[in-house]
């Protein structure tokens, strides 16, 4: 909602403050993930208003959002420019022909509402459009700078706690008349899972610092979010290791990290598109004399 108007963000954000409600992001579709340029979702104008129709997945908070950030295909050229294909809208829960499916049993991250959307014949009024029509990419790929330092914050808490989880036990596991940390096997792994932690954090908060300062974060967002997916999922398999036997166990914690840790490699864009984007960025700011 940073690119709606104050009418918008008035009517939309507001409900938000006076009662504990959700909104959900709505990009995903069973055919385009992180090509957002391939989102078949169609919007045809019709007067005043929008007809939506197609499918969204994987949309976290789908079942329980009281309105939805849409994605939806405006041009007529199928071949046209992303910068002018897309265009974003507002739809609220309760509009007719809006459906959401069954809550999706993952992996991990079970705790999170994450469905399939129809569209049928929804209709969105011209005022529930953000910016403009055809600006709905670059109002996307804003929303992913501004999302991927928290989402990167998640994956940081998660390290941390498959650490304490991984320090605590070895502390107590005795092996060969002693703790386990104190093997260097063991020893090694702990301190591998604090430095990439803490190198994590703090590029969480520098990506985070340079969206408080209203500065482009695209580079550091990107790092960010691939550098502390990337320490979660190393940090969480070595706790298993850790644990042993009893870590392959759900009676123990760090199983389910485990599982929780994948989808930070998957979704706010995958470790791919991350590196895609930093090479991007990086030889861009070279040949600009800004890095």
């Amino acid at each position: 909602m940073f690119t709606g108007n104050e009418e918008q963000k008035k009517k939309y954000l507001g409900r938000l403050m006076e009662e504990p409600l959700m909104c959900a992001y709505c990009v995903t579709e069973p055919g385009a993930g992180s090509n957002v340029n391939g989102v078949q979702l169609k919007a045809e104008r019709k007067g005043d208003e929008y007809v939506l129709n197609g499918q969204k997945m994987w949309i976290t908070n789908g079942g329980v959002a009281n309105w939805y950030f849409v994605l939806a295909r405006t041009h007529p050229d199928p071949k046209a420019k992303a910068s002018e294909a897309f265009t974003a809208f507002i739809v609220d829960r309760d509009t007719p022909g809006l459906e959401p499916g069954r809550k999706e049993w993952n992996m991990g991250q079970r705790a999170s509402d994450n469905r399939g959307i129809t569209f049928q014949d929804v209709v969105v009024p011209k005022e529930n459009v953000l910016t403009g029509e055809g600006a709905g990419f670059k109002i996307a790929m804003l929303a992913f700078d501004k999302t991927r330092p928290p989402t990167a914050a998640q994956a940081v808490g998660l390290a941390q706690r498959a650490l304490d989880e991984a320090t605590k036990y070895s502390l107590e596991r005795k092996t060969m008349g002693k703790p386990i940390a104190q093997h260097q096997a063991v020893a090694f792994m702990l301190a591998e899972m604090a430095m990439g932690i803490e190198a994590s954090r703090v590029l969480t908060y520098k990506s985070a610092l340079e969206t408080d300062l209203g500065e482009r974060n695209t580079f550091l967002a990107s790092i960010a979010k691939e550098m502390a997916s990337v320490v979660a999922n190393k940090a969480a398999t070595d706790a298993v290791q850790i644990f042993g036997g009893n870590g392959y166990n759900s009676e123990y914690p760090v199983e389910k990290l485990m599982r929780d840790a994948k989808v930070y490699q998957i979704y706010e864009g995958t470790s791919q598109i991350q590196r895609i984007i930093i090479a991007r960025e990086l030889i861009n700011m070279m040949k600009s004399g800004s890095y």
